[in-house]
């Protein structure tokens, strides 16, 4: 069965705390929003039928490197016999040890990254764990096969020098098109931030970026992926910013999308 575990964890936020608390509204929104709990594709989405919710990990610390050490354990717990695990955050700081543990697991790790942001700063801060990083830690571990990033539109020099150093490929915002879909290799893992939308579909970030996608051109990017998913995360919602649940609802709503392509 399908998995599904809360990571409530935002000490890596550069900007905003807020981000812990996304994995309880997001599942309210299972309980209390206006959907149903069907996916477009006609399967319907039932914790305890098509997922196992095993509910969210508990930090007794904000040590990013403890940290880092129970999301990465827990995780390759969960899918060290072939289960495949969809996590909710907390800030992108938490997809490092998630994807490194799918990483061992699943060898030749490919990974599909929407994002108003690349993350693949060196150092940001002085945090080699910021949320600002994550995937710099990842390609510098030798372990992914390749990282292909969509939606981008904030990179700096460093990051288009980071992504050329690591063979980056990259689909900014202003140059989006479909075309990656179709050179997308498996094993496949995606990794998600809302704040991959505008704002105006989703406000409930910590970092508003204009020019981002639209709901649908989201959706449909990850209907469109030709491959079965082997785990994924959603990240960087942040209900402290979010009006009348709005972005909540984004969040379930790509929820299920994302379980249908992993099962």
């Amino acid at each position: 069965m399908l998995k599904l575990l809360g990571i409530p964890f935002d000490a890596n936020s550069s900007f905003l705390k807020g981000p812990s608390y996304a994995p309880d509204r997001i599942r309210l929104m299972d309980k209390e929003g206006s959907a149903n709990r069907f996916a477009e594709n006609g399967i319907e989405v039932i914790p305890g039928e098509t997922y196992a919710d095993l509910g969210d990990l508990s930090f007794e610390s904000t040590d990013p490197k403890k940290a880092f050490e129970l999301i990465r354990t827990r995780v390759f717990k969960e899918i060290s016999s072939g289960e495949r695990l969809l996590s909710i955050g907390g800030d992108h700081s938490v997809s490092f040890p998630i994807i490194d543990a799918h990483s061992e697991v699943h060898k030749g790790l490919n990974i599909l990254h929407f994002d108003a942001h690349a993350d693949l700063y060196e150092n940001f801060d002085n945090n080699p764990f910021s949320h600002a990083s994550p995937f710099a830690r990842l390609m510098e571990t030798g372990r992914i096969n390749s990282l292909t990033q969509v939606g981008l539109r904030t990179l700096s020099t460093h990051q288009r020098d980071q992504a050329n150093r690591y063979g980056v490929k990259i689909i900014e915002m202003k140059d989006l098109n479909e075309a990656f879909l179709h050179q997308l290799k498996g094993p496949l893992y995606i990794s998600l931030d809302l704040d991959v939308l505008d704002p105006a579909f989703a406000p409930g970030v910590s970092h508003h970026e204009p020019g981002g996608m639209s709901t649908r051109e989201l959706i449909s990017f990850i209907q469109k992926v030709p491959l079965r998913v082997i785990g994924a995360d959603l990240v960087e919602y942040n209900p402290m910013r979010d009006t009348n649940s709005m972005t909540a609802m984004v969040g379930y709503k790509l929820m299920k999308e994302l379980m249908v392509k992993m099962l």
